[in-house]
């Protein structure tokens, strides 16, 4: 069948808009309608050609909703008519990481999503008779995608689409890091370092959390205001403090007996490794977690004293916020409906296909928290 699609032919080029070709799903496969996509960072990440997995021509996109249009032979899980969100993390739940219960980095399709196929090795998406790569399994600039079964999360059918989109990778990515990775307990003190789509969604995991002091560090001060509409309590702009940016930081946290000073839980929404270290040594002595959901350049490596370790500092790292997609992915949706956690004022701005390129260009200029494609 023909779609729209916005296809990546290269690095560092614009988005070009035209009609692909689309093969319908195998077994195990299904096909969506897709409704609505968020613009992320990640995906600018492969269009700037720093990303080592990236392959072109691709069509972009991980963060999507839609409608189940047809299945293959095998699905079980879904039907016609079903609202779903595509998982650009799966969940098989028979493979050795889902059994564990230790992780959600399901690794039942990981190889073939890496190169661009699905399971069976093989593309849906076609021009002129050549394959075009799937992106991170999902490939949500197009206004239909085929997906395995294991990467859609069913959704309940009230759920506005050019909201919920925003689950299927920033909300989930920012909440999950606070509630599954760090498992932040109530009246802990944080710090959040980038106070973007990502940055926003972890506050506002953070008051769900019951976290006293939530200190947002951000370059920007534009960033104030949106920081503390959804739980900051204090704003730090690091332009201001210079290279004392750590111990002003672990000064803010200092309270009552507590002489040492550091947060509890830091977070670097940055993917900048200079600012991972920052984070991690902002860190109370003894047993403060920093979380790592930013990510870096190829090739960038990240340091830090071993003191800083050894003294009882945590690194950790979290991919998808730590989410079982099919599992949570629903949980989070009920939670925006039932008004806990917010998404409409992120989405600052709706296009058309036609305009995605827009999008990525309010993103880098910082004039937008999440841009969605409405087809």
């Amino acid at each position: 069948m023909d779609v729209r699609a916005a296809v990546a032919f290269e690095a560092k080029k614009p988005l070009e808009i035209t009609t692909v070709q689309l093969e319908g799903p195998k077994a195990f496969e299904v096909l969506i309608e897709v409704k609505a996509t968020g613009i992320c960072h990640t995906d600018a990440y492969t269009l700037s050609g720093l990303d080592s997995e990236g392959l072109f021509p691709s069509i972009l996109g991980h963060e999507g909703a839609g409608v189940v249009v047809d299945v293959g032979p095998g699905v079980t899980s879904v039907k016609k008519g079903d609202h779903v969100i595509p998982l650009y993390t799966p969940e098989c739940r028979q493979c050795p990481s889902c059994l564990s219960r230790k992780t959600n980095l399901c690794t039942a399709i990981r190889s073939t999503q890496g190169q661009g196929v699905m399971p069976d090795g093989t593309s849906r998406f076609s021009l002129n008779g050549k394959p075009i790569h799937h992106y991170m399994g999902c490939s949500t600039f197009a206004n239909y995608t085929v997906l395995p079964e294991i990467a859609v999360a069913k959704i309940r059918e009230d759920a506005p689409f050019d909201k919920v989109c925003y689950i299927g990778c920033g909300v989930t990515t920012g909440v999950g890091a606070v509630l599954n990775t760090a498992k932040v307990e109530e009246g802990a003190k944080a710090i959040v370092f980038g106070l973007g789509g990502i940055g926003l969604n972890v506050i506002q995991g953070l008051r769900l959390a019951g976290a006293d002091m939530i200190i947002g560090v951000d370059v920007n001060n534009d960033k104030k205001h949106w920081g503390e509409r959804f739980g900051m309590t204090h704003f730090v702009n690091p332009k201001e403090v210079g290279n004392d940016l750590v111990p002003h930081l672990v000064n803010m946290t200092k309270k009552g007996a507590d002489q040492i000073g550091g947060a509890d839980y830091t977070f670097d929404c940055t993917g900048n490794t200079t600012v991972m270290r920052q984070a991690l040594e902002a860190c109370h002595r003894g047993w403060g977690v920093s979380v790592i959901i930013g990510v870096a350049e190829a090739g960038k490596e990240i340091a830090t004293r071993p003191f800083q370790l050894v003294t009882g500092r945590v690194w950790k790292g979290t991919a998808f916020g730590g989410a079982r997609g099919r599992t949570d992915v629903p949980k989070i949706v009920d939670w925006y409906m039932d008004k806990k956690i917010e998404i409409d004022p992120m989405i600052t701005h709706t296009l058309k296909l036609e305009e995605i390129n827009k999008g990525f260009d309010l993103m880098h200029h910082g004039e937008s928290i999440r841009s969605v494609v409405v087809y």
